[in-house]
């Protein structure tokens, strides 16, 4: 089968070929998934290069997310071969996978591939850090890198929730896109004054909680954007630069700087928090009253100008994998 993967750790357009590879065959209790789509997402670039939370084992597939059907089950699993599921996994990047039957979740059958293959990791993390800011109706949500899908799927359900959202971007020309879809208002990082800026549409109020993607300088600016007894939660670090704390802020404000990784979080949820949260997310993503856009889709063996495009400025939407 064909996949793609690398051997060494670094820029991903610099280390990942596309090889030929014998196709896996199912572990007792797994299945093996015939990959249609996936999706490129940040950490899949933070773990090519040995950035994220878990390590590579190298030579190693990329990819964390995607779709397909099901093609083989192992010894003890009894599920229907062909049946359409959605799933995150290490090596997604490929014709086949093997995953656990117990960790997939079914595509519902009226959702096309574009969207299951990104309906988990981007949207199950808006979701739950929604949960986790605590927020209510006519409170103010900041976000860095507001343009991101990720940052989209927030603006989507705290919009519908009645939160107010401000989003920082890097050009003018994303503006809009956003507004329309939710957002109250949205900053341009490299002109505007973000402080200002965020005192001016809160009527000096700042906002309760920031969600942030970047770090470095633009995270000092959002936390000085808080309001006395806000929390900001991490989730990222684009800048590749650790947040300046300033504990004179910290202590004074009573703010609250908190990080938050998706598979920590849905581990510590009860079997019943689970089984609630998933189909609500799905079943936003399946009525389109949840958006998700994508931009571009490339062939397994286009992967470098894949990376290219999913990393140049100004997308406005998710670069995806046609695998089969």
């Amino acid at each position: 089968m064909k996949a793609v993967q690398f051997e060494s750790l670094g820029k991903p357009t610099d280390v990942l070929q596309l090889v030929d590879i014998a196709i896996p065959e199912p572990a007792p209790g797994e299945i093996r998934i015939k990959v249609t789509k996936a999706n490129i997402i940040p950490a899949d670039i933070m773990f090519i290069q040995g950035m994220y939370g878990i390590r590579p084992q190298i030579p190693q597939i990329g990819g964390f997310e995607g779709t397909g059907a099901i093609d083989a089950c192992g010894e003890g699993v009894d599920m229907p071969v062909g049946s359409g599921v959605i799933f995150t996994a290490l090596g997604c990047w490929a014709e086949y996978v093997c995953v656990a039957a117990n960790s997939i979740i079914p595509k519902p059958p009226t959702m096309s591939d574009d969207v299951a293959c990104q309906a988990f990791v981007n949207p199950l993390t808006a979701y739950g850090m929604l949960i986790e800011a605590d927020l209510e109706e006519g409170d103010w949500l900041m976000l860095t890198a507001a343009a991101s899908a990720f940052s989209k799927f927030v603006i989507q359900i705290a919009a519908s929730r009645g939160i107010n959202v401000i989003g920082t971007v890097r050009s003018d020309d994303q503006k809009q896109a956003l507004l329309d879809l939710g957002a109250a208002a949205i900053i341009n990082e490299k002109t505007e004054n973000i402080y200002k800026a965020v005192k001016a549409a809160t009527g000096g109020a700042m906002v309760g909680a920031a969600f942030d993607a970047v770090g470095g300088e633009l995270g000092d600016k959002v936390l000085n954007a808080l309001q006395p007894g806000g929390k900001l939660l991490v989730y990222g670090l684009l800048s590749l630069q650790p947040i300046p704390l300033n504990s004179g802020l910290l202590i004074f404000k009573n703010l609250t700087v908190k990080g938050f990784w998706l598979t920590t979080w849905f581990t510590g949820l009860s079997g019943d928090e689970r089984r609630s949260i998933v189909p609500k997310i799905l079943g936003m993503l399946t009525e389109q009253s949840l958006r998700a856009d994508v931009e571009a889709h490339y062939s397994l063996d286009e992967i470098h100008k894949a990376i290219e495009h999913m990393e140049s400025p100004g997308r406005k939407g998710k670069i995806l994998l046609n695998i089969s």
